[in-house]
């Protein structure tokens, strides 16, 4: 009895630590068909647990327009994973933050390509300022990694 309720609490302190690779949802990664980092960014979520679907586009504005993603915001790429859009190369520190705290939000955005973020090349220079693509026009912070 003792030893049953121990390893209960043992399993349940284990999953408590957010969304762990059985529990991601698909990652679908649109991208312009020329993009490398794009890919380099695929994979780097693939090592992270994720199932990765990568679609080729030459409407990737449309696909932005459509997820609520303004100019500031865009990056690189758009992925779609559960109900959310994520812009550009996000940390998955950033991403897990977001499946496991469900914010009422359209998304996140780490805007442009920054040197060091993952996916792309280079040293990271300073942190990365991840945005809310808020339903509305006003978005805040929502992490700096």
């Amino acid at each position: 009895m003792i030893r049953t309720a121990l390893l209960a609490m043992f399993f349940s302190l284990i999953s408590a630590g957010g969304a762990d690779a059985a529990e991601r949802p698909l990652a679908t990664l649109f991208k312009n068909p020329q993009c490398s980092c794009c890919e380099q960014y695929a994979k780097y979520l693939r090592r992270n647990g994720f199932e990765v679907k990568v679609v080729a586009t030459h409407d990737l504005s449309l696909i932005k327009e459509q997820h609520g993603v303004s100019g500031k915001f865009e990056g690189c790429h758009t992925t779609l994973i559960g109900n959310y859009v994520v812009e550009g190369h996000v940390p998955v520190k950033t991403i897990d933050k977001l499946l496991t705290e469900r914010p009422d939000i359209r998304g996140i955005s780490l805007p442009g390509m920054p040197q060091g973020s993952p996916g792309m090349t280079g040293q990271k220079a300073e942190p990365f300022t991840i945005y809310e693509i808020g339903s509305d026009a006003d978005s805040s912070v929502y992490a700096v990694e």
